[in-house]
């Protein structure tokens, strides 16, 4: 069944025509039985997407009807309560049938470009600027795809080439998993799914359970305090490991913002389960049955439980940061299981090129739209360093230069490691990146900002040391908000530096050979070696020798 959605996944990846899916794996894909439970999800995609449409699909049926649903039907949505957080994920929905019988369904989601409103920024004040509402309903009935429906999309979109391109992606990596599930239904002589279903369900519940039974009964609370957009957001949760669940509860948490950076409950639950799972129970699939005993509740319109007509198209700046929260809490009960706090957030950003009209432009300048995926680093681990430039939570790749450039006119002067960003400790943090970014010769841009860590770095754990923080400028010094729509003239650049992931553990305590390999890969500088580390004269001396000799270290 893994295999199928994997098959799904990766002809999404093939197919869609945006770089957040194709370049930056922003996506989901999975399997669902009768009643709408997830069997299996692909390995591709973000726990964001995936463990949100673990409960879309029961919308679907619900909004559709049983009755209403034929062979050959696709239903779409990006209901950012009854699919995956915001209006730029559009998820899809195909039902699976097998010699005239409904056997199942497949789902998938993706990141758009372009919804429409105000774009990918966190500026309006309701649900209702944002973009798009697509309600749950047909994008085909039996094969036919509603084209009045295409038309009225394409009208209220800036780049309609690429959404219904998405759209159709959508549409048919459904239909290849289906031909997949049909063509391993045949091989094993299968007429439903119900008794595998069973049985994938049955048994990821009593192993899930028997690893929560494993754990001290014992509660504990956790909190963090993040950038927000005009204020502070502060996070707090109370985590309590009983018998046969775990529950997680989000009270206390900031209210609703009247920005764009409020979550649904839906994405809370989604990250706020990955969190715990990756903690307790890593090695079972995640389908329905395995994420069930994980009960996340938050009060209705609080950050993390928005509800409509909230803001939400920011809806990751707070999400990604749920699991180092629920971290804070499981760290005080299982000690040296979970990592140090890492970036988090990912350090998205979205450019809305046009011509320039400070001056006459070139007749080549054209308007575009150009999303890139970015990351900072991940938080050091009990027994390893962090990861550089990786996204944790999401799991979302880094997009390439090349990728970046060929969507529109941008030029990305310097993309590379962020020295000393990673917080020192027995194990370092990972490092950020830093980057510039112009729009190209003749054409000045909207810089949509969507970063966090600015004011509040990854913190440390158990004696590590915090990562860096996140800074934004222009290159003529004029300073720039950490989230929102800004200006940028044309020849000016964007300065970018993102924020370093913490260490973990005393940095007295660190391996010196790792010190030493550390300094002569750039990662940290002289200084910090001698401060942090402890690194004496003579292994410096050791190391520039080495060096300026051509030598590994």
């Amino acid at each position: 069944m893994i295999s199928v959605v994997e098959e799904q996944a990766q002809a999404l990846i093939r197919t869609a025509f945006s770089t957040s899916v194709r370049e930056a794996g922003d996506l989901s894909a999975g399997v669902y039985d009768t009643q709408g439970r997830m069997l299996a999800q692909a390995v591709t995609g973000t726990p964001g997407h995936v463990n949100a449409m673990a409960d879309a699909v029961a919308h679907f049926i619900r909004r559709i009807g049983r009755d209403n649903i034929f062979e050959g039907d696709v239903y779409i949505t990006n209901d950012p309560w009854e699919g995956t957080g915001h209006l730029h994920d559009i998820t899809v929905v195909s039902p699976s049938f097998h010699q005239g019988q409904l056997v199942g369904f497949f789902g998938c989601t993706a990141h758009v470009v372009d919804i429409g409103g105000r774009g990918f920024s966190a500026d309006a004040a309701s649900i209702y600027e944002e973009g798009l509402y697509i309600p749950i309903m047909k994008f085909a009935e039996r094969d036919k795809v509603d084209m009045p429906f295409v038309h009225l999309v394409r009208g209220n979109v800036r780049e309609p080439d690429q959404l219904i391109g998405d759209i159709y992606a959508l549409a048919t990596c459904n239909e290849i998993g289906h031909q997949r599930l049909i063509e391993m239904m045949k091989e094993f002589s299968l007429s439903d799914l119900n008794e595998i279903a069973e049985f994938i369900l049955e048994n990821s519940r009593i192993a899930t359970l028997e690893r929560i039974a494993a754990l001290p009964r014992n509660s504990a609370k956790g909190e963090m305090t993040i950038d927000g957009y005009d204020t502070p957001i502060d996070l707090k949760v109370s985590l309590e490991i009983q018998e046969h669940q775990v529950l997680c509860d989000f009270t206390g948490s900031t209210g609703i913002d009247k920005r764009g950076i409020n979550v649904p409950l839906v994405y809370t639950q989604a990250y706020a389960c990955y969190a715990l799972k990756c903690a307790i129970a890593p090695e079972i699939p995640n389908n329905a049955a395995s994420l069930a005993p994980f009960v996340i509740t938050a009060p209705v319109n609080s950050i993390v439980n928005a509800i409509h007509p909230a803001p939400v198209a920011l809806r990751h700046v707070i999400g990604h940061m749920i699991p180092d929260t629920v971290y804070n809490a499981l760290d005080k009960l299982l000690p040296e299981t979970v990592p140090a706090e890492g970036a988090g957030t990912l350090c998205n950003f979205q450019v809305s090129v046009r011509p320039r009209t400070d001056a006459q432009a070139p007749r080549h300048a054209v308007r575009a739209e150009v999303l890139t995926f970015n990351s900072g680093g991940a938080g050091a681990r009990p027994t390893l360093d962090g990861m550089n430039a990786t996204a944790f939570p999401s799991g979302v790749m880094t997009m390439p230069v090349e990728a970046t450039e060929q969507v529109g006119p941008v030029i990305i002067w310097r993309k590379e490691l962020r020295p000393d960003s990673g917080g020192a400790g027995k194990f370092r943090g990972g490092l950020g990146q830093c980057m510039e970014i112009s729009a190209t010769n003749g054409h000045e841009c909207d810089f949509s900002a969507m970063f966090d860590r600015i004011k509040f770095p990854a913190r440390g754990r158990n004696g590590g040391c915090d990562g860096a923080p996140t800074t934004i400028r222009r290159d003529d010094g004029e300073p720039m908000k950490g989230k929102g729509k800004q200006f940028i003239p044309h020849g000016r650049k964007v300065i970018l530096e993102f924020p370093g992931g913490a260490g973990y553990g005393d940095p007295k305590a660190r391996d010196e050979e790792a010190v030493k390999r550390d300094f002569a890969q750039g990662y940290i500088s002289e200084d910090v070696a001698r401060k942090d580390y402890g690194l004496s004269d003579s292994s410096i001396e050791q190391v520039l020798k080495a060096i300026k000799n051509g030598e590994m270290v």
